[in-house]
Order: C-alpha cells, then structure tokens, then sequence
C-alpha cells in the first residue's frame, strides 16, 4: 500500500484552514496512488496553542471529523489525522483513521504524554493497541511519544499490526528519535512504522521534521527533511511476510522470563 506522509505544521488555530491543507495533500497523494495519508500530530489544530486546544477539541465523531471523512472519500484514500478529542470534560490527544469510503475505522488516545505542556492540556488514554484492517494490512494506531517505549510496539506486533501510523511533534534536539529509534523498532518488532512529524518553530517548541516511513530491515524507504513536504513511500506485505519468516525476534521470546518488567 502506498502511504502518503504529510510533513507539515499547519495553520496552527486555524481548523478551517488545516482541513483545506488536507484536502489539499489528499488529492495530490491520491493522485499519486497512494491508499493512506497520515498527518503529524494534533494536525486540525495545532500543537503550541494553549488554552485553545481545548475550545478547539471536538468529539470523535465532530463536524471536523465528518469534513475528513468526506475528503477522504471524495479522494478514495484512507487518512490519518491528529486533533484533540473531547469526551465530556476529558480532552485527549488523539488521532483518527478514516477509511477511504469515509468510515471511521479507529480512534486512539495518546497514552504517553510527554512534558508539562502535554499533562496540563490533556487526559492520557488507556489502550494501548488500537488496529484496524485497511487494504489487506493491520494499521495500528499510536502517537510520539508513544513509540519510544519498545513495550508499546512490542504490543502491536504481538497483535498483529503490519503498519503502525504514529503522528508525531518531534522536537529539537530529540531527532535521533527519527533517525535511529524508529528504524529500531521497526527492525526489533517487525513491522513498518510511519512516523510523521511537525515543522519549525512554533510557541516554545522547535520541531525537527525527519518524517520517515521505516521497514521490518530497519530501513528508511523514505526521509523528510526539515521543510514542509509530502512524501510517498510503499508498504510491502510480502516484503514484511519474508522479513518475518527470517527474523526469530518473536519467535525465540520467552514471556516467562520477563515478569519483573510489569
């Protein structure tokens, strides 16, 4: 499956316009063949926006959400977006998976927030592996920080994701997450691993870019720079089925073994 990674901050505050910019790159990946676009994360808002992350948060199943799901099919591509959920008084950090006829497939709750920017504003969620079936392949859902616990994506592989989408706001000066952890994790459990970052400066926070689509190998198939971009990469089930069979990572586990680490 071709995956359309988004690069890009946005119009942070500016929902109205971050749908535009999604309709935009959602129409120049399909055009490309491409079955999925990811954006980084809380692309529909804006990361650094304060106290409006919660004026501007809305349900799973908002008005936003529905005007994704309408770009989505009008394109015939899945997407991925980040945002913050309301549920009530609760705000999370979310992202959504749209499937390419406009269905909502999945929603996940961030559930490693990072810093105090993140504990002030939001609600950690507590499911770890969120999946759906997408064009014959498992996507797994997880956001930043997420990633950098191998717990976390040793859980998905377990389960059975083949892709994992993990929206991110990667910042200045942790860009070795992108450039060495996530090939890792992808390499150690087995799967492919869209990582998808923010840009620039924004508030206090400096994103670094870096976007990258990594393989079972631990290969790149593809690497941002530090500008906006869109980027296309493919997801190679018989590639990922052959990588399986001659890694003995999963296989050679023995669980009984690692009980002092819950």
């Amino acid at each position: 499956m071709r995956t359309a990674l988004l690069q890009s901050s946005g119009h942070p505050g500016h929902v109205a316009e971050n749908l535009k910019a999604l309709d935009d790159a959602a129409a120049r990946a399909a055009a490309a063949g491409a079955g999925l676009l990811v954006t980084s994360e809380l692309f529909l808002t804006g990361y650094a926006i304060g106290d409006d992350l919660g004026r501007l948060a809305e349900p799973a199943d908002g008005d936003a959400a529905g005007q994704v799901a309408e770009t989505a099919a009008r394109h015939g591509l899945a997407v991925a977006y980040g945002y913050p959920e309301r549920a009530g008084d609760t705000v999370y950090n979310s992202v959504q998976l749209i499937g390419p006829d406009g269905t909502r497939l999945a929603n996940y709750r961030k559930t490693h927030l990072y810093g105090c920017f993140e504990h002030d504003h939001f609600t950690p969620g507590e499911d770890t592996v969120v999946q759906a079936e997408l064009n014959g392949l498992t996507v797994g859902l997880m956001i930043c920080y997420d990633v950098e616990f191998p717990e976390n994506v040793r859980a998905h592989a377990l389960a059975g994701t083949d892709l994992l989408v993990v929206p991110t706001a990667q910042l200045h000066p942790y860009q070795f997450v992108a450039e060495s952890v996530v090939p890792v994790r992808a390499f150690e459990s087995q799967l492919y691993i869209a990582y998808v970052n923010r840009v620039g400066v924004e508030g206090e926070f400096e994103f670094v870019g870096l976007s990258t689509l990594a393989g079972p190998d631990g290969v790149a198939r593809v690497r941002a720079g530090r500008d906006e971009e869109l980027l296309l990469a493919d997801v190679d089930p018989v590639l990922l089925a052959a990588s399986r069979e001659a890694n003995p990572y999963l296989r050679d586990r023995r669980p009984r073994l690692y009980g002092s680490l819950v």
